[in-house]
């Protein structure tokens, strides 16, 4: 038995969707197509790419190699996806929905799938994942591009959520210490 299995990688996958969403949402759409440099994703094309990642897993479902997965095509219609124009509210929803759909899979799976090797093709560094490692990847691609869009978000000249979260706890804490004092 493992302390972080299927359900914890769930949850905190489900965590840090929901502060993706909250950036999306922060940001305003007509600042979707902000690019802060050339050959880099606009915000909507990141939202986009942060939606389609779980995908990945998705479609590999509980294969155990790469043999016969058309890796160029899977990529190809991702990248086509993220090119698509979509309003923020579609984009949104994307986001809402395949983090659920991605979310609820991962609950679904027997723990010891986790442990399960998966093989990449020839020349593939690394040769092998494990599950659980391939699954707690997808979260922290998601935590990359976050990080990219807080970015921009400071250079949108909007605060990030999170920041102001930890502003009001901060504000919070001198506020009692000035009444106790």
């Amino acid at each position: 038995m493992t302390y972080y299995g299927p359900k914890e990688i769930a949850s905190t996958f489900r965590t840090v969707r929901k502060n993706t969403i909250q950036i999306a949402e922060d940001i305003p759409e007509a600042k979707y197509s902000y690019q802060p440099a050339a050959d880099t994703r606009t915000v909507a094309q990141t939202l986009a790419h942060i939606a389609q990642v779980p995908r990945f897993q998705l479609r590999l479902g509980k294969l155990n190699t790469m043999e016969g997965f058309d890796f160029q095509k899977f990529f190809a219609e991702a990248a086509a996806e993220e090119k698509k124009p979509r309003t923020k509210a579609e984009l949104v929803q994307l986001l809402r929905d395949s983090g659920e759909e991605f979310a609820k899979w991962v609950e679904t799976l027997p723990e010891d799938f986790l442990a399960q090797t998966f093989t990449f093709p020839a020349g593939a560094q690394p040769p092998t994942r494990t599950r659980f490692d391939m699954l707690i990847s997808v979260k922290e691609h998601e935590m990359h591009h976050r990080g990219q869009l807080m970015i921009i978000e400071r250079m949108l000249g909007i605060t990030p959520h999170l920041t102001r979260q930890q502003q009001e706890r901060m504000a919070a804490l001198q506020r009692g210490q000035q009444a106790g004092a």
